[in-house]
């Protein structure tokens, strides 16, 4: 059956190559300017970028990407809960309030209700969250049924597909695996760029680990070359349960060190960089010690910390320096390396102070109706 594209998309989606079982339309010629000349486009005004989650994830196409179990669900749907109804992001980050749409493609409705009340802890669920288990493939109809519901939508903040294995469908034939990948992101970011909204794809990693977190990232560079950013949240040693890497083109690439929760499957962004919360206990508390008293020795930092055998603090700050953890003079004293600090990451001060309007609950039920027919494929039982 041809998939007819939605008239907002077909632009868009007209040099996105589809499979021979999700043909589209011929679309109409090129209408929207696309060229000009170098003072026209400074003479141009263009509004702010919107963001889902500031700092984090802002409008267009973002990967979230990490191993099997490590949490992504969890986050994907306390965002998505937090977005819609307005509140703090990783209890930490304000955010706008505004319609969500969640496809959570591998779960059930029970397992829906039962995760969303470990999260809400008794607040109430949000109106401007839309939960789905089934829908289409992007291009046998997932395109156009996203786009109905962003049309009965026009303030959503954010959509996410969990996971994009499931709606990216088949390849174009004798299309390279670079092409494949590149053109199954492209459709995700004909929806973002169309409607202005952040569509988060969330993906598996590789199981070989590597130094570059975006060479992580499962399948050829042409997913994340295709995604204006992409998040991978990687399993960390020390106080943090994991480390959210990030990068994109309007996002800062930074490092932020996240606690979960399991009692309420709630993620909680930790203050300070990154490092500080994948170093040992030793180190961890050398360097807080260090930090409230710059100038110390070893043997100032041993008679601070009683529990910590001298030798262990003289040989410890000695690695920690050589690490770039630490900074030594000539005179033996140890300072906090403030360059290396500022290398890691955002500190959560500047992360909150990003440009955001007080969170605009327009939820109003009577704006919310929404038939998920127009999500879902066949029926699919709870059981299945």
């Amino acid at each position: 059956m041809t998939a007819v594209p939605h008239p907002a998309l077909a632009e868009h989606l007209r040099a996105v190559p589809t499979s021979d079982d999700g043909a589209q339309a011929p679309a109409a010629p090129a209408r929207i300017k696309t060229a000009w000349t170098a003072d026209e486009l400074m003479g141009m005004d263009f509004p702010e970028p919107r963001w889902a989650v500031p700092g984090i994830l802002c409008e267009g196409v973002s990967l979230l990407c990490g191993p099997p179990k490590v949490g992504k669900s969890w986050m994907s749907l306390g965002l998505g809960l937090c977005v819609a109804a307005g509140g703090l992001a990783f209890d930490t980050i304000p955010v706008d309030g505004g319609p969500v749409l969640y496809l959570a493609l591998e779960d059930t409705a029970r397992r829906l209700q039962s995760r969303m009340g470990k999260l809400l802890a008794g607040r109430p669920a949000p109106h401007g969250l839309t939960l789905a288990t089934s829908c289409p493939p992007l291009p046998q109809g997932g395109s156009e049924a996203i786009a109905n519901w962003l049309e009965r939508h026009p303030d959503a903040r954010m959509v996410v597909i969990d996971v994009f294995a499931k709606m990216r469908g088949n390849s174009a034939p004798g299309a390279s695996a670079y092409d494949a990948d590149y053109a199954a992101v492209g459709r995700a970011k004909a929806l973002a760029d169309c409607f202005g909204v952040a569509v988060v794809l969330v993906h598996h990693v590789r199981k070989a680990g590597s130094d570059d977190f975006l060479a992580e990232v499962s399948g050829t560079n042409g997913l994340a070359g295709a995604a204006d950013a992409t998040l991978v949240l990687k399993r960390a040693r020390g106080q943090a349960d994991s480390i959210l890497h990030v990068t994109g083109r309007d996002v800062d690439e930074a490092e932020y060190a996240l606690s979960f929760k399991p009692e309420t499957g709630a993620w909680q962004l930790l203050d300070g960089p990154a490092s500080d919360h994948t170093m040992g206990d030793t180190r961890a508390v050398i360097l807080r010690h260090v930090r409230a008293n710059p100038g110390a020795r070893p043997k100032d930092i041993a008679a601070a910390l009683p529990d910590v055998d001298p030798d262990t603090v003289r040989r410890t700050c000695a690695r920690m320096a050589d690490a770039g953890q630490l900074t030594k003079d000539p005179g033996g004293r140890y300072y906090p390396d403030t360059a290396t600090r500022t290398a890691t990451g955002t500190d959560v001060s500047e992360l909150s102070g990003c440009p955001v309007t007080p969170p605009d609950l327009r939820n109003h039920p009577g704006q919310l109706g929404y038939d998920l027919s127009g999500l879902s494929g066949t029926d699919e039982s709870e059981g299945k």
